[in-house]
């Protein structure tokens, strides 16, 4: 794996755009977060609501609907990101047995 691919708790946090993959995409789900908005913090942007969704990668199954497991929506990036880890764990955890 590449050394600039940056980990959250072991897992790959890649980020496209405004959508954050947190997962491997050779498991059976990975976390989503979309930011919808950002506010000003300190004169940065930072994430402000955050959509997340536990999202199944199996290209066998073909409706968006079918694909999603789980979602909700937090304020801020910290929380979408620890929510989508809980679930992402559970889910994982519940697969293997």
């Amino acid at each position: 794996m590449s050394e600039d691919i940056l980990m959250y708790k072991g897992k790959p946090l890649v980020r496209s755009g405004n959508v954050l993959y947190y997962g491997y995409m050779d498991q059976p789900v990975v976390a989503i977060l979309q930011i919808m908005t950002t506010k000003e913090l300190g004169g940065e942007q930072v994430a402000d609501k955050v959509n997340v969704q536990l999202f199944r990668t199996d290209p066998a199954i073909t409706k968006l609907k079918d694909k999603i497991v789980k979602k909700t929506e937090r304020f801020g990036l910290y929380s979408a990101l620890e929510i989508g880890c809980i679930w992402l764990e559970r889910e994982l955890k519940a697969a293997a047995n």
